[in-house]
């Protein structure tokens, strides 16, 4: 993820890419929401090179 408040922009993918609402994110454990971040670094990652190749 880039630019601005790490926590904001997870929070922004988190509500639009996995219907993960606000309240409901920051209700979980450090552990869990550790793992989305996780998850969702994984996701962009894997996207990111999906487009390099596509070049």
């Amino acid at each position: 993820m880039e630019e601005g408040d790490g926590e904001a922009n997870y929070a922004y993918y988190a509500l639009h890419e996995l219907h993960i609402l606000p309240h409901d994110l920051t209700a979980m454990s450090v552990r869990e929401k550790a793992a989305i971040f996780a998850m969702i670094d994984y996701k962009v990652s894997k996207e990111k090179q999906a487009r390099r190749k596509r070049k």
